[in-house]
């Protein structure tokens, strides 16, 4: 049950103000779209971003959302705010509905791997996995961006953890040679990360 998109404006101005427990209880109590439309409006391109970020493809990612969000709609009256966060029950249900999922592929193709199964925290913040996921993606293609050169010192003093001193020694470079590289591929991913 995907609803219209009236109110996307609004939603992305008041999206760190809403009472998440509030428009869960309006749904659960009264059936209320307008409620259920800012929820499926916030959380629909979270768990879409998360359901990805594990492998999944996007039409798998679709699915899951569409699944998600009936089953929050359905069982809005089992949700508990002195239990849990909203955003935890609706990611709990997201990786219970993602393991569903696996398990009937896994009936059709027999074909599972380990890595499809979120294996992960209970307390774990879904949003803070997906904005590291987001980051690290960022980095790593910035970092591929750099010229060989810079690329390489980056890693061994960042990667590493080895000093400019011994970058210098490894490479057979002058010390300032290393601190320059440093200092400009640094320049250029914070240029290229905004």
């Amino acid at each position: 049950m995907k609803p219209q998109r009236k109110h996307s404006a609004v939603i992305n101005e008041a999206d760190s103000q809403r009472d998440w427990a509030e428009l869960m209880h309006k749904v659960a109590e009264h059936s209320d779209r307008a409620a259920y439309s800012l929820l499926f409006e916030h959380f629909a391109p979270r768990i879409k971003a998360f359901a990805q970020s594990k492998y999944a493809s996007e039409a798998e990612a679709d699915e899951l959302v569409q699944e998600v969000m009936l089953k929050v709609w359905n069982k809005a009256a089992g949700y508990k705010s002195g239990k849990a966060a909203v955003s935890t029950w609706i990611y709990t249900i997201a990786r219970n509905s993602r393991i569903d999922m696996l398990r009937r592929q896994q009936k059709q193709m027999n074909d599972v791997c380990a890595d499809d199964v979120w294996l992960e925290d209970e307390n774990a913040d879904p949003f803070a996995e997906v904005q590291l996921k987001r980051s690290q993606r960022s980095i790593h293609e910035t970092l591929d961006s750099l010229p060989p050169d810079q690329k390489l010192i980056i890693q061994k003093t960042y990667m590493e953890g080895k000093s400019h001193t011994e970058v210098a020694k490894e490479l057979d470079l002058p010390l300032g040679t290393v601190k320059g590289r440093v200092r400009l591929a640094l320049k250029k991913m914070q240029i290229l990360l905004g």
